[in-house]
């Protein structure tokens, strides 16, 4: 008898080890989750900016990525940034470090529009 309680006390132990162990990645990862602002993707396909409008926290990261067969750029209307001409897979990014609106266009297509709001 005393071995079975021996064997159910250890069972115990372990699935209490286990399960705080589970907790501890949960709470890990829900801490770098709000670690900072993350990278947000925009997608450039058939002349458009994919989504278009987006809002996000400052000091976050913008990636544009042409994804189309035809080159693209990335200006921001009030000149705050600016891509090269990107060909098709190529990137682009910009860290937003002040709140406020953004909109920018394609310099080559500038019916092209988008819009990031930086909170």
């Amino acid at each position: 008898m005393k071995k079975t309680h021996i064997r159910l006390g250890v069972a115990a132990i372990i699935l209490l080890v286990a399960m705080a162990a589970g907790r501890m990645s949960s709470f890990n990862s829900a801490s770098a989750q709000t670690k900072g602002p993350a990278e947000t993707a925009i997608k450039i396909d058939n002349f458009v900016f994919t989504p278009n409008v987006v809002t996000l926290p400052v000091g976050s990261t913008v990636r544009w990525t042409n994804k189309d067969d035809i080159p693209h750029n990335v200006v921001g209307e009030d000149k705050s940034f600016k891509s090269k001409v990107m060909d098709t897979d190529e990137q682009f990014s910009y860290t937003f470090t002040k709140p406020g609106t953004y909109t920018y266009f394609c310099s080559i297509h500038p019916k092209m529009t988008g819009k990031i709001v930086v909170q």
